[in-house]
């Protein structure tokens, strides 16, 4: 393993639920690490959006399988592992809008996908359910101008530290902080309104 690479591993994820790789670790012990840290935060973002349990569980393989691609690629200085993460799962969020609103992802969705077991769906069903308030409040949120709704969503409801969301969205952590406080009003007065 290269330099830099070993000391990418023996960085990786010093906040927000990412392990501590060990030293002499190997990069792909260290991704499985950020697998495994990460995997029910990622499932939850797209069961907060979707309400078919084999479109969670393709979007969160996706997800992983772009993230192990683009692994050697992960520069620990731009951002934790986990706002990396949350960057590709919104990159892969918005082609799966794109291609359903398209009506072309009929024949991609089923060429290249394992059906699911009953205990996984009944797994994943019962994770959708769980995250049924989280999706009444993410279409609450759609009210709300992008970059503020992408704010709350990162933050709040995605548990990502305000500096990590930042980097996911591409601005400053005083621009983060303006516009999580602007959605947060905006959703305070919604509900008192209701």
């Amino acid at each position: 393993m290269s330099t830099t690479a070993g000391a990418k591993v023996a960085m990786i994820g010093r906040s927000s639920g990412d392990e501590v790789a060990r030293p002499g670790s190997r990069a792909l012990d260290a991704f499985e690490q950020i697998y495994r840290a990460n995997v029910e935060a990622v499932m939850a973002y797209f069961a907060r959006r979707c309400a078919e349990p084999q479109t969670v569980a393709d979007l969160t393989s996706e997800t992983f399988v772009r993230a192990a691609g683009g692994f050697g690629g992960f520069d620990l200085r731009r951002g934790s592992a986990r706002a990396w993460l949350f960057g590709i799962a919104a990159h892969v969020y918005a082609r799966h809008c794109e291609l359903t609103a398209h009506g072309r992802d009929a024949v991609t969705r089923l060429a290249g996908r394992r059906a699911l077991d009953t205990d996984e769906i009944d797994e994943l069903a019962g994770r959708i359910d769980a995250e049924r308030a989280g999706r009444e409040l993410v279409e609450r949120c759609s009210q709300l101008p992008e970059l503020e709704r992408a704010a709350f969503e990162l933050v709040d409801l995605a548990g990502l530290t305000p500096k990590e969301a930042a980097t996911v969205l591409g601005v400053s952590r005083v621009v983060l902080r303006k516009r999580l406080s602007r959605a947060r009003t905006r959703l305070r007065k919604g509900a008192s309104q209701r």
